[in-house]
């Protein structure tokens, strides 16, 4: 059979008619979700010349081209154009509004090709807001407040550099914009941060350190930096007490159950005798949580 040149491009055309109307056509965004503000760019695949053809959002239409003549619709006048060549839109200074389902048609080839576009504003005005920042342990309770600006926020709270999460003592509520901690302890001093995203962006808020009082507890008795309790006699002998507290633990020594006039962290004994065996307490205090604890260690000479 001959085949001439006028001949395999009408085959062609209509092949090609055939294909875009089965569907084959689809719409190629430059990003989706698209950053509100930014250039949105649809691509139509596989590129083809058609004669006339419209772009639409929903039921409006943004604009329509006839050979390489365009018109654009007047609510799009200055933010939307098309390639007549690739069918491509191009559609600037993108806002909220600009979502939903972008449609291309094209009369001389059936062509029919749409795409769900979703716009997100970008998170911004990220703020970290408590009533208070001073806490005694196991005592004091707190709710956190984290606000942004933006579409589709999704927060996650940070405790220095590890995810806070929930537990018996920590809840995360209101879409996870709040963070409720019972019972605080030394470990939620931070620094507290939240961070707020979404597809196209995110921001962390400023870091809050928290002041936690506790303690006194997980005391240490020494002698001469050792933990032992045999001294020779004659020897210099330095007992050291030391107690996690926040503030500073007051300490008071006492032998034999009998407070020494001795305060501080150490009590220093010279040439040390037989009669300085015997039991040796380190008494701790904080003035703020109105907390004691104590530790004893049997010395012998």
């Amino acid at each position: 059979m001959e085949t001439t040149g006028g001949r395999t491009s009408i085959f062609l055309l209509l092949l090609l008619q055939a294909t875009l109307s089965s569907g084959a056509a689809e719409v190629k965004p430059s990003s989706n979700p698209v950053l509100a503000g930014q250039t949105l760019v649809l691509a139509v695949s596989p590129a083809t010349v058609v004669t006339s053809g419209s772009w639409s959002l929903g039921t409006a239409v943004i604009l329509s081209w006839l050979g390489s003549q365009a018109v654009v619709f007047p609510s799009y006048t200055g933010r939307a154009s098309v390639d007549t060549a690739t069918n491509t839109l191009t559609l600037r200074s993108v806002t909220l509004a600009d979502a939903g389902v972008y449609t291309v048609k094209s009369t001389d080839l059936a062509l029919t090709a749409s795409i769900t576009i979703t716009v997100l504003e970008a998170i911004s005005n990220v703020e970290l807001k408590t009533n208070d920042t001073v806490f005694v342990e196991f005592r004091d309770s707190e709710v956190f407040t984290c606000s942004a600006k933006g579409s589709s926020p999704s927060f996650l709270w940070m405790n220095g550099s590890s995810v806070v999460t929930v537990g018996n003592w920590v809840q995360i509520g209101a879409g996870g914009s709040t963070l409720n901690i019972l019972n605080m302890t030394r470990y939620d001093q931070g620094p507290l941060t939240c961070n707020v995203s979404n597809a196209v962006s995110s921001e962390i808020s400023q870091s809050l350190n928290l002041t936690i009082y506790y303690g006194p507890d997980h005391m240490e008795l020494r002698g001469n930096g050792q933990n032992i309790s045999d001294f020779l006699l004659g020897s210099d002998l330095n007992m050291s007490c030391s107690a996690q507290s926040n503030p500073r633990a007051q300490l008071q020594w006492a032998f034999q159950g009998d407070r020494l006039t001795t305060t501080g962290p150490d009590l220093k004994l010279y040439s040390v005798s037989e009669k300085d065996s015997g039991l040796y307490s380190c008494l701790a205090s904080n003035n703020v949580t109105q907390l004691y604890s104590n530790i004893t260690k049997s010395i012998n000479i």
